[in-house]
């Protein structure tokens, strides 16, 4: 991935949140790049407590999707708007709409409330991207030093650079559409230097052209959405429990076989 990460508040005098790209195209100052050592760079006054904070924040948005997952089958049918606004569920999403052609909500607000949700974490990857430059694409990609994980990351990379490339900041905004993870496309967004309210204008933008479809289909659907969703409800909490007794017994196992 040749993308180069752009100067830092250390180096530049500027907010690490600040930017001076638009383009989605390598970012070019004229010097060379520098050399890291371990995994999270650390330079300048203040720059280590700027790298813990992206990684708390990663880990908090782990945490988080964690956390609620096992609460989707309780909030579906009762609170499925609540559900959309905190989480951007896509069932959550499709009953909303469907709510709407019920004509419990207006259908622009059923689009609407969605974004929060589903774009909450997207400027960390952004951040990461922007301080750490490749590592953090490597990050996301992951750090498997196997010939198989090092040929897909390297493959995953390529695409990338291409779509980088081909559609300059019209990655964001089709980072749903593209066959790669959106993560991925928002780091590669932060690398080229583009500035963090261009990244949340076009995501916003993005956002809506994936969700605006998705409430259509509720809203042109109906009732019979509703109706399917409230029989899904009855065995999801059943197939959550199987899910995490499965984890923990898998877990379980893998533990004792590294431990023997």
């Amino acid at each position: 991935m040749h993308v180069r990460q752009p100067l830092d508040a250390a180096s530049n005098g500027r907010d690490p949140l600040g930017g001076t790209l638009d383009s989605m195209t390598p970012a070019t100052d004229g010097s060379e790049p520098q050399v890291q050592r371990g995994i999270l760079p650390s330079r300048g006054r203040g720059a280590g407590r700027l790298d813990t904070t992206i990684v708390l924040l990663i880990a908090a948005c782990a945490a988080y999707w964690l956390v609620l997952w096992p609460l989707v089958p309780a909030l579906i049918e009762s609170h499925p708007l609540l559900l959309e606004i905190v989480g951007g569920s896509t069932l959550a999403e499709v009953t909303v709409g469907a709510h709407s052609r019920l004509g419990e909500l207006p259908l622009w607000f059923a689009v609407v409330a969605a974004v929060p949700g589903s774009m909450m974490f997207d400027w960390v990857f952004w951040w990461a991207g922007r301080r750490w430059g490749d590592r953090a694409l490597h990050l996301v990609l992951g750090r498997d030093p196997s010939p198989r994980g090092v040929a897909r990351r390297e493959a995953r990379a390529a695409r990338l650079e291409a779509m980088a490339a081909r559609f300059g900041p019209a990655s964001v905004v089709l980072a749903y559409y593209l066959p790669l993870p959106t993560l991925v496309i928002y780091v590669a967004a932060g690398m080229s230097g583009m500035r963090l309210r261009t990244f949340l204008a076009l995501d916003v933008l993005g956002t809506l052209l994936w969700v605006g479809p998705i409430v259509g289909l509720g809203y042109a659907v109906g009732k019979p959405a509703v109706d399917v969703v409230n029989r899904i409800d009855h065995y999801s909490t059943l197939l959550t429990i199987a899910v995490v007794l499965v984890v923990i017994v898998v877990q379980g196992r893998k533990r004792r076989h590294a431990g023997q």
